[in-house]
C-alpha cells in the first residue's frame, strides 16, 4: 500500500530532525555561481596549487565543456550548472585537534558522532564541511607503519610524487562528463597510501557533509594499497534539506597493487534535494582483492557504478550494493567489471527496495576481454517492491569475448506478501514489524559485511525509511 502524504511528510521530518538541520552559513570564501574558467583558475589559485595541478583543471573544464551530458539514466537535464557554487572554504585549514575546529562546525559534526566514532571504532577520520576537509586525525601506530591518511588537497602538496604517480590514472578527465567536472573542481577528498605488507585491520573514515543551499561537493578519493597489504575505507554522507538542489559529484579511484586487498564500505543518505552522480573505478593487479559495498539511500536522484578492471591474473572484484527509492526518488545504481587477464573472478550483488512510487534501476557490466582465460564471474539482481505503484529495473550487460569463461546471471522481484505478513502476524508479530523483519532479511547480505556500528545505523535507516509503508 503506497504511504498516504501525512506519512510521507513524517518520514521527511524523521530525517530532518536528525541529519537535515543545518548550521548558519560562515563561509571563509564563496566565490560566485557557476561554472567558467575564471572560477576553475581561481579554485587553483585559493589553494596555492602547483602549476601541473592548475593545467590539469584546465584541460578538464576544456573536456567538460565538450562532453555531452548521459542521456540514458536518470533524467539530468533539470540540473541548473550554473546556479551552483562550486567552492565553499568554511575554515583557512584542516585542524588535527578537534578542540581547534571552528565551534558552529564541530557541533554539526558532534552531532553526527564523528568524535565518538573515531574513539571507539577507527584508526583514522578525516571530515569534510563543504569543499574542503575542515578536520582529520589518524593514530600514531599507522603513521609509524608508513601509513599514509590525508586529505587529498595535503595530498597535492605534501606528497607529490605519488600523487602524480597515480592521480587521474583509473579515472582520467575525458571518461565522461561528471567526471571532467568533478576534475575540473574538485576540491577535499581523501588520499590513502599503504606501505607494502602492512595490514590496516581498523577501518579509517571520512564524512562529507554539505551544510550550505546551492552547493556543489566535488571531493577526490584516491587509495593505494601496496604489495600485500589490506586497508578498509568507509565513508558517510549527509546533507540538509533545502528548497533548491545540490549536486554531489565525487571521483573515487583505488589501486590495489599485487596482493593487496582493499574495502571501500559507502553509507550514503543525502537529502532528497541532492543529486548523488558518483564515478567509482578500480585496478586490481595480480592476486589483488577489491571490494566495494555501497549503501544508497536519500538523495533525489543517483547514478553510481563502482567498478573494478581486473589487469592481474588471479585478481578478484566484488561489488555488493544497495539502493532505495521512496517517493520521488531515482536510485539507478549497478556495477562494471572487466576482466583483462587469466584466472580473474567476480562477484556482483544488488538489493534494491522500492516504495511509495520511488524507482530502482540495476545497471550493470560485465566484459571479458581476449586472452581472460578461466575468468569466472556472477550476478544476482534481487529486488523488492513494497507497493504497486514502485518500479525496479534491471539492464545487464554481458560482454563475452573468451570462449573459457563462466558467466552466471539472474535477477528476481518480489513483494512483501501478504501471506508472509499474515504467517508472522499470527505469531504476535506486529504488521510493521513483520514488514521490517522481512526487509532485514532481504538486505541481510549487504548488513552482515559492515562493521557492527555501521550495520546497525544502516538497519535503523532503513527502518525509518520503511515507517507507514505498509498497512
Amino acid at each position: 500500500m503506497a504511504m498516504e502524504p501525512t506519512e510521507i511528510t513524517d518520514v521527511q521530518q524523521s530525517y530532518k530532525e536528525r541529519w537535515g538541520w543545518h548550521d548558519p552559513e560562515r563561509p571563509v570564501h564563496k566565490p560566485r555561481r557557476g561554472l567558467s574558467r575564471e572560477v576553475v583558475e581561481e579554485i587553483s589559485w585559493l589553494k596555492s596549487e602547483p602549476e601541473w595541478m592548475r593545467r590539469f583543471r584546465l584541460r578538464a573544464y576544456e573536456r567538460y565543456e565538450q562532453k555531452p551530458l548521459p542521456t540514458w539514466g536518470a533524467d539530468l537535464s533539470t540540473i541548473d550548472f550554473q546556479s551552483i557554487y562550486y567552492f565553499l572554504r568554511a575554515t583557512e585549514r584542516p585542524e588535527r585537534s578537534w578542540e581547534d575546529v571552528p565551534a558552529s562546525i564541530k557541533t554539526t559534526f558532534d552531532r553526527l558522532g564523528i568524535p565518538e566514532a573515531e574513539r571507539k571504532h577507527l584508526a583514522g577520520v578525516s571530515a569534510q564541511y563543504e569543499s574542503e576537509v575542515v578536520y582529520h586525525q589518524m593514530k600514531q601506530e599507522l603513521t609509524s607503519r608508513g601509513v599514509l591518511f590525508t586529505d587529498m588537497d595535503s595530498a597535492v602538496r605534501d606528497h607529490a610524487e605519488l600523487v602524480q604517480r597515480y592521480f587521474a590514472t583509473v579515472i582520467p578527465p575525458g571518461d565522461n562528463k561528471l567526471a571532467a567536472l568533478n576534475s575540473a573542481v574538485w576540491s577535499g577528498g581523501s588520499f590513502i597510501y599503504v606501505p607494502p605488507g602492512v595490514k590496516v585491520e581498523i577501518p579509517l573514515q571520512a564524512y562529507f557533509r554539505i551544510n550550505a543551499e546551492s552547493v556543489g561537493q566535488f571531493e577526490r578519493t584516491l587509495i593505494i594499497a601496496d604489495e600485500g597489504s589490506f586497508v578498509h575505507y568507509v565513508e558517510g554522507c549527509t546533507a540538509p534539506v533545502y528548497s533548491s538542489d545540490s549536486l554531489h559529484s565525487a571521483v573515487v579511484e583505488l589501486i590495489a597493487l599485487p596482493h593487496s586487498r582493499i574495502r571501500y564500505t559507502t553509507i550514503q543518505n543525502w537529502s532528497q534535494n541532492v543529486y548523488n552522480l558518483v564515478t567509482k573505478r578500480a585496478v586490481a593487479h595480480e592476486a589483488a582483492v577489491v571490494e566495494w559495498v555501497d549503501g544508497n539511500l536519500g538523495s533525489r536522484t543517483t547514478m553510481k557504478y563502482p567498478a573494478v578492471v581486473l589487469t592481474g591474473r588471479r585478481a578478484h572484484g566484488e561489488v555488493l550494493s544497495l539502493a532505495m527509492a521512496g517517493p520521488g526518488q531515482c536510485q539507478d545504481t549497478g556495477a562494471k567489471m572487466t576482466h583483462v587477464a587469466p584466472e580473474t573472478s567476480s562477484l556482483v550483488v544488488s538489493k534494491s527496495i522500492s516504495k511509495g512510487g520511488g524507482r530502482t534501476s540495476y545497471r550493470g557490466l560485465v566484459k571479458v576481454l581476449p586472452g581472460a582465460t578461466g575468468a569466472k564471474a556472477n550476478v544476482r539482481c534481487d529486488a523488492l517492491l513494497v507497493d504497486e505503484i514502485s518500479r525496479s529495473d534491471t539492464y545487464p550487460t554481458l560482454d563475452i569475448q573468451e570462449q573459457t569463461a563462466a558467466i552466471g546471471h539472474e535477477a528476481t522481484v518480489a513483494r512483501i506478501g501478504d501471506d508472509q505478513l499474515f504467517y508472522l502476524r499470527s505469531r504476535g508479530i506486529p504488521e510493521a514489524e513483520a514488514a521490517a523483519m522481512i526487509v532485514r532479511g532481504f538486505i541481510e547480505p549487504i548488513t552482515k559485511q559492515l562493521p557492527m556500528e555501521y550495520a546497525v545505523e544502516l538497519n535503523r535507516l532503513i527502518e525509518l525509511q520503511m515507517d507507514g509503508s505498509v498497512g
